[in-house]
């Protein structure tokens, strides 16, 4: 009977340590993701600065729209999985560029 329990612990042991280990695993991955998505969205915003100083260098003024960087500079943007807050100021300052993950439920 002795030789039973001690499997039993045993086997109950290295149960406990991989569901430690996958619980890390899981926790890390997510960490990994989110950092990913944080990475991607400020590119995406830089991106549209980019652009939007593009214009103020070439035509003297900043564009008022989104859409005019799309049309008139080439910007792709991926409206399915991202919001795009564009806000412009005036002619000579650069726009207020918020762009939002629609898969965070905690950005707006």
């Amino acid at each position: 009977m002795d030789n039973n329990h001690g499997w039993r612990r045993l086997i109950i042991c290295i149960v406990a340590v991989l569901i430690i280990v996958l619980a890390g695993v899981f926790v890390w991955a997510d960490r990994a993701a989110k950092a990913s998505m944080a990475e991607q969205t400020e590119s995406i915003k830089d991106t549209i600065y980019d652009r939007a100083l593009q214009c103020y260098v070439i035509e003297g003024a900043y564009p008022e729209s989104l859409d005019y960087l799309v049309e008139n500079y080439g910007l792709a943007v991926n409206t399915e999985d991202y919001r795009i807050l564009y806000k412009p100021y005036a002619e000579n300052q650069p726009p207020d560029v918020r762009v939002i993950y629609r898969g965070d439920k905690n950005a707006d």
